[in-house]
């Protein structure tokens, strides 16, 4: 197990780029990145065939510390970049990064129509309920009643589910896990990238600086270490009552369907229509 961490590390690290990393000691991001690296290593994937796009944030640099072909682009906007990719080169393995905040506030629309095309590409989500790297504000996954720089007195709006929302919109591979869940996140990241279609992630992660620190919920192990005792199997909690699972969430595979892939379909479409008649 040593020797294949030095060996993920020296391969798939920019040793020469941005180290040391911007992250704050402690922050989850870390986690899911040694977990995505895992994952790909794992499956495989020469690393010229793979593509990393993030939009902005804290989870978004993620992109500049990893050696393959990688797009840092424009808050909300990694869907887009990626999906552009995805027509251009539909051999590439196109994965996504991104916040809670950048994926579904301003990039809300382009997640969910992402999720009703169908577009082969593999959206990891980063949800420390929080906008941390632009100051603490409160972000759609910011639960109610909870402080930030922008609800000082108290959330009052509710916060949404990011991998139901997935479910809904159509994705074809939905999962959840959480940062202390290691293991369990290589094998989730495992199976949405091999997925054929739109496959989410969503990684409840830590934003104790920022999130934990206003709303005293503790320093990073206190607050990963919650995570283990909220999170509940995706099987277990279908036999809990709502009172029982009163301020816990499900890990695990939310939903696994199959169905057409858009970029597919479009090519179908585009060569079935260099054959009809002028």
């Amino acid at each position: 197990m040593v020797v294949e961490t030095e060996v993920i590390r020296h391969e798939y690290l920019r040793h020469d780029k941005k180290f040391p990393h911007v992250w704050c000691p402690g922050c989850g991001n870390g986690i899911v990145l040694g977990s995505l690296l895992r994952a790909i290593h794992e499956l495989g994937l020469p690393k010229d065939d793979v593509v990393v796009a993030s939009g902005i944030g804290c989870s978004s640099r993620l992109t500049t510390y990893i050696d393959f072909n990688t797009l840092h682009t424009t808050h909300g906007r990694a869907l887009t970049f990626a999906t552009g990719v995805k027509l251009a080169k539909p051999r590439l393995k196109v994965i996504t990064v991104m916040g809670d905040g950048d994926a579904t506030a301003i990039g809300g629309n382009h997640f969910i129509h992402a999720a009703r095309r169908n577009i082969n590409i593999t959206a990891v989500i980063i949800n420390n309920s929080t906008y941390g790297m632009t100051g603490g504000q409160y972000s759609p996954t910011t639960p109610y009643g909870s402080k930030s720089t922008t609800s000082v007195y108290g959330h009052v709006e509710h916060d949404f589910s990011i991998a139901e929302l997935a479910v809904t919109a159509g994705a074809v591979f939905v999962a959840r896990g959480t940062v202390y869940h290691a293991a369990q996140l290589d094998k989730l990241l495992e199976q949405a990238i091999t997925k054929r279609g739109f496959s989410v992630v969503e990684v409840i992660s830590n934003c104790h600086v920022q999130h934990g620190r206003r709303n005293k919920l503790g320093d990073a192990v206190t607050m990963i270490t919650g995570f283990r005792d909220r999170a509940v199997p995706v099987a277990k909690a279908a036999k809990m009552s709502a009172e029982e699972m009163r301020g816990k969430f499900t890990i695990g595979v939310l939903c696994d369907v199959d169905k057409p892939v858009s970029s597919e379909e479009y090519d179908r479409i585009r060569q079935e229509s260099c054959q009809l008649p002028q």
